[in-house]
């Protein structure tokens, strides 16, 4: 019989993705077929001639079950799927039996079936299916995830759960994550306290760390939609701070941070021409993660050169600094297949941050 665990948030950005991915690395050590569901896919990705959400080409790629892509993802609410169904175009029953026959596939063939929600726990309401919803339909238990903190989980948790007690299947546990390191203990001691009067237990999931939560330079060209030029070996850098070449060049460079992507418009010439020639001593290769470019004004000829034998990674990009700025400070890293280096850090921590022993009971409750 195959064992089912729910992976709920209390919303978006909490880590639900990392979890999932730990839980099919742990649950791997453990059984021998392992299997995954996005059950509901917001995030839209064309993967091996499919639209399929974002997480499950994720979670296929790291663990080569590309075979079963589209039972990972059995339904995707792109952009105008609300309007389909509120037109009619759409069913609540057909949407759920789309999502209960690749479940009913998926159990047939693995002995461990991690199944991850969407967002918060009402994200899919508008077609029929909650999250509460969705792990009923999937007769999986429910782990909620949160962020860290202890007043702002409580409050979450606490709106949450009715949706799952609705529908007859309750919060079962609850993974803490992004604690900080030196309030951890605090952190989880009084949550446990405020928990224990609903006998939830609580248990705690990955230290913050910049490594997981700061984006790589490919990220950040994603985000943009321009190519990253330069040297391409530096792709899956981690971008630890974001600066705005703003002030004097020699002000920009005592700044400096490490792994620090500058934001330097494109007539700062003596900033651009001044970090490119940096960017060859090893002390300040740790320091410059490489540059964006904004701006309409044209760099100059020997300043391009300069730039490009440079081999620093730049961005170059049509539009205004302060676009920019915005776009790149309010980007919320999520984790790709091309990331190696934090899916290496996932599936190493998570045999010492992540107690799976708890995780594998609900199952057999």
């Amino acid at each position: 019989m195959c064992r089912k665990v729910f992976v709920a948030a209390t919303g978006q950005n909490t880590g639900k993705t990392t979890i999932s991915l730990s839980l099919v690395h742990l649950a791997r050590q453990r059984y021998e077929r392992v299997g995954f569901i996005k059950a509901i896919g917001p995030k839209c990705h064309e993967f091996n001639g499919c639209v399929v959400d974002k997480d499950a080409a994720l979670i296929a790629r790291v663990f080569g079950l590309e075979e079963d892509i589209r039972l990972m993802s059995p339904v995707v609410l792109g952009r105008g799927s609300t309007k389909k169904f509120l037109d009619g175009y759409l069913t609540t029953a057909e949407l759920e039996n789309k999502l209960v026959t690749a479940c009913r596939e998926m159990e047939k063939k693995y002995d461990f079936l991690v199944i991850e929600g969407a967002g918060h726990g009402g994200v899919g309401s508008v077609v029929g299916l909650s999250n509460g919803r969705v792990a009923s339909l999937c007769g999986a238990p429910v782990v909620m995830v949160s962020g860290g903190g202890i007043g702002n989980v409580i409050d979450s948790v606490l709106l949450n759960m009715p949706l799952y007690r609705a529908e007859g299947n309750p919060v079962r546990h609850l993974l803490v994550n992004r604690l900080l390191k030196e309030k951890r203990e605090e952190s989880l001691g009084y949550l446990r306290k405020a928990f224990a009067r609903i006998q939830l237990p609580v248990s705690s999931a990955f230290d913050y760390s910049p490594v997981l939560a700061n984006p790589t330079l490919n990220h950040i060209s994603r985000l943009l939609d321009h190519p990253l030029q330069g040297n391409q070996e530096e792709r899956n850098r981690i971008v630890h701070n974001i600066q705005l070449g703003a002030a004097s060049s020699q002000k920009v460079v005592d700044r400096l941070a490490p792994s620090t992507l500058l934001i330097a418009t494109s007539s700062r010439d003596e900033l651009i021409v001044t970090l490119s020639s940096l960017y060859h001593i090893p002390s300040y290769h740790q320091m410059i993660a490489g540059l964006v470019i904004p701006g309409k004004a044209p760099i100059s000829p020997i300043t391009q050169q300069i730039l490009d034998a440079s081999g620093i990674p730049y961005i170059r990009i049509m539009v205004p600094t302060s676009e920019v700025f915005s776009a790149v400070t309010g980007h919320i890293s999520k984790i790709s297949p091309e990331d190696h280096e934090k899916i290496d850090l996932i599936r190493s921590s998570a045999e010492s941050a992540i107690d799976f022993d708890a995780i594998d009971r609900l199952c057999n409750d």
